[in-house]
């Protein structure tokens, strides 16, 4: 007799893109490893990015810039492997997509199939359209991302809030509108001022998801190592802190630490 397994419900672009319709807030988080993702995906969010900031957090890089293609398959198919419900989107690392649209699309094909993810995203508008429309060629879900965008760190020398003049802001409504037609599901927009990203949300049909762009927008991203205090150093406007993890985890292992060097771990109870 088969036991019956109540089936969780998939999060797809199309629900996300019945969240905007509604007004429904999408909710969104990174993951780059099996046991992290599993907990994220527990706790009932929307989307899982796996993203290249895994050569900062993971890793310890300055940017996100040293980051392999292979690299980031690993985390990613470590992160599927613990999902049920969540959308997970995959980054496309620096130097796979750019001024190059068949290797974005060898780069993307790679991360499909080999990391069995939902979703590729890449940084970029105008410069990046015609690695979109290859990609998208093939079927393959793509989720852009403008404003303060990482890869282009060495370009703009700078952390700074990104579309403050008017051309700027301009060129970054006309890209999210480019991205949409082109068929885009969705847009992470970084660090950019408010109101412009509201407009930006306003102006398209898909889902704009914000990190450091204010509540005017469709949904939120944080990096989870920022949000849950693991990492102490990043402390921008736009994050807000849910846990103090380095202090709890730290604790502990001094405590596991003078348990040791006491003799008091293991007791005669944790011993065979």
């Amino acid at each position: 007799m088969s036991i019956h397994k109540e089936s969780v419900k998939r999060v797809t672009t199309h629900v996300l893109s019945e969240m905007k319709l509604k007004g429904e807030k999408i909710s969104m988080l990174t993951s780059y490893d099996y046991s992290m993702a599993a907990i994220v995906d527990r706790a009932g969010i929307d989307v899982i990015l796996v993203g290249d900031s895994a050569s900062n957090v993971m890793a310890g890089h300055e940017t996100t810039l040293p980051i392999t293609l292979d690299q980031m398959i690993y985390h990613g198919a470590s992160v599927v492997r613990a999902v049920q419900r969540a959308l997970v989107v995959v980054d496309l690392p620096f130097g796979t997509y750019q001024g190059n649209s068949k290797e974005a699309l060898n780069s993307s094909i790679r991360i499909m199939k080999e990391a069995s993810a939902d979703a590729v995203k890449l940084e970029g508008g105008s410069e990046v359209l015609e690695s979109v429309n290859r990609i998208l060629s093939a079927g393959i879900p793509v989720m852009g991302h403008l404003g303060l965008t990482p890869q282009s760190i060495h370009k703009f020398g700078t952390y700074a809030v990104r579309a403050k003049e008017e051309e700027e802001a301009k060129k970054l409504l006309e890209d999210a509108k480019l991205l949409e037609e082109a068929g885009c599901f969705a847009i992470v927009l970084e660090k950019v001022p408010a109101t412009l990203a509201k407009k930006v949300a306003e102006s398209v049909s898909i889902p704009i998801i914000g990190i450091g762009a204010g509540n005017g927008v469709d949904g939120q991203v944080l990096v989870i190592h920022d949000m849950l205090g693991i990492t102490q150093e990043f402390s921008p406007r736009f994050l807000r802190r849910y846990h103090n993890l380095f202090a709890e985890i730290k604790g502990a292992v001094e405590t596991y630490i003078g348990d040791v060097k006491s003799k008091d771990f293991p007791n005669e109870r944790e011993q065979y």
